[in-house]
């Protein structure tokens, strides 16, 4: 019998309230995926670190859509990772202790090793 397996998904979010239903839309797959028992890990790129940015994140809405904050809560909730480029942060200003709790950092290394891990990779 084959041994049961969690697939591994990466979304990456490189849209913020620019584009609400692009910073929106990766978290409500994410959402779904995590319900069905996937391992998710996000992927924060250039504007859409903002989906992670306290302050902000909590005012970026879609129509039809349940609220990003949410769903990004819900998904920390349910164990999805958050990771966030570090160097996109600091060209936006924004420290650590601005992200939601539990978002982690990460440079190009770790982003690598983290894709060639997904049996699926989406980009928003």
């Amino acid at each position: 019998m084959e041994e049961d397996k969690i697939e591994k998904l990466v979304i990456f979010v490189t849209h913020g309230p620019e584009d609400p239903e692009k910073a929106t839309l990766p978290f409500v797959v994410a959402n779904a995926a995590l319900a069905m028992e996937t391992d998710v890990t996000l992927i924060l790129q250039s504007k859409g670190v903002f989906t992670a940015t306290k302050g902000v994140y909590e005012h970026i809405r879609t129509p039809g859509v349940e609220p990003l904050k949410k769903l990004v809560d819900n998904c920390m909730r349910m164990g999805g990772k958050l990771f966030v480029c570090i160097p996109c942060i600091e060209e936006r200003g924004i420290s650590i202790d601005m992200l939601v709790d539990g978002a982690q950092l990460i440079k190009a290394g770790r982003l690598v090793h983290t894709v060639l891990e997904a049996k699926t990779v989406l980009n928003y």
